[in-house]
């Protein structure tokens, strides 16, 4: 009984090896620039529209609280995964410790978390201010969107702690090879070698709870928002508010279908080529664009912008 634990001790896997986004020896170097410069660009957007809402008192209402969140977790989003990936693209592997393999899911799973129900609690925000403007004041005060706010942060850690745990807690005894450019649950789901049921189970559940839950609440409030835009008796107010509403549906489209297509099946998934490919839609597409869906086409944000550019 002893020599069999030592033998498996021996045998476990003491570090990943991350294949990268690709394996084309040719490109490494073009890839390396385009996701350095959209790496970036990212943090340049986010931090620009943080400075702005801190700077500016008429910015400081509940939607720009929530953007400023928003923002903040795009950063923080983006910076658990590009680093992996720009190394990888650099110099062809990627070799990650096991610790820190699941120190970057940690908190990647609470990330994609917080992002899934932030975006709910943004179009549940953008319903009351539509449909029920009387009531906005009282409905979202500031200690309910600083509620919001929070509960999407620790319900996103919470759910990161329980998924973390049963994945950490799995036997991994070779290979050690990720077909990926992070630590992400189905490729490390791939290679246990110990029975995964229980994980995969507690993998489903949250994507249930967390994915489907907040995309409920989102398409609710944005079907509401349509049906309040088409009884407006102002053809411009309709295009400007169909403009807007199109452009939030089209991030929140995208950004849901990737994650639900790879999170919300409780199995492991083979297609790592596809996997990978939807995982770059979430992890880089949509935090650099939603800064300029969200906030860069605002008019209120230009006009803060302009107010600072002429201070400088």
């Amino acid at each position: 009984m002893v020599r069999s634990l030592e033998l498996a001790n021996m045998t476990r896997v003491q570090e990943f090896i991350l294949l990268g986004l690709s394996t084309t020896v040719g490109i490494h170097g073009a890839l390396f620039a385009i996701f350095l410069s959209l790496y970036l660009l990212t943090l340049l957007e986010n931090t620009l529209i943080i400075y702005l809402i801190f700077s500016h008192s008429e910015l400081r209402k509940p939607m720009y609280f929530f953007l400023g969140n928003l923002s903040c977790l795009e950063m923080c989003y983006m910076s658990v995964t590009m680093p992996s990936l720009l190394v990888g693209l650099w110099t062809g592997f990627c070799h990650v410790p096991f610790t820190v393999c699941m120190t970057q899911l940690f908190f990647f799973i609470s990330l994609i978390c917080t992002e899934c129900t932030l975006l709910g609690s943004m179009a549940y925000d953008r319903y009351v201010a539509i449909c029920c403007p009387l009531h906005y004041p009282l409905l979202m005060r500031p200690q309910v969107c600083l509620g919001l706010a929070l509960s999407s942060w620790l319900g996103g850690l919470l759910v990161s702690v329980a998924k973390t745990t049963c994945i950490a807690s799995l036997s991994y005894c070779g290979p050690n090879v990720l077909n990926h450019f992070f630590c992400d649950v189905s490729p490390l789901l791939n290679l246990s070698c110990t029975h995964v049921a229980l994980t995969e189970l507690v993998d489903f559940i949250s994507a249930i709870v967390i994915l489907w839950g907040s995309l409920l609440v989102a398409m609710a409030s944005y079907a509401a928002i349509g049906r309040a835009v088409l009884h407006m008796p102002s053809a411009t107010a309709r295009r400007k508010a169909f403009s807007t509403c199109a452009s939030h549906l089209v991030v929140v489209g995208i950004f849901y279908s990737a994650t639900i297509f790879i999170y919300a099946r409780p199995s492991r998934i083979e297609a790592m080529d596809l996997n990978k490919v939807l995982s770059v839609i979430y992890t880089v597409v949509t935090p650099m664009c939603n800064p300029i869906i969200y906030c860069l086409r605002n008019k209120e944000v230009q006009g803060a912008f302009r107010r600072t550019l002429h201070r400088s």
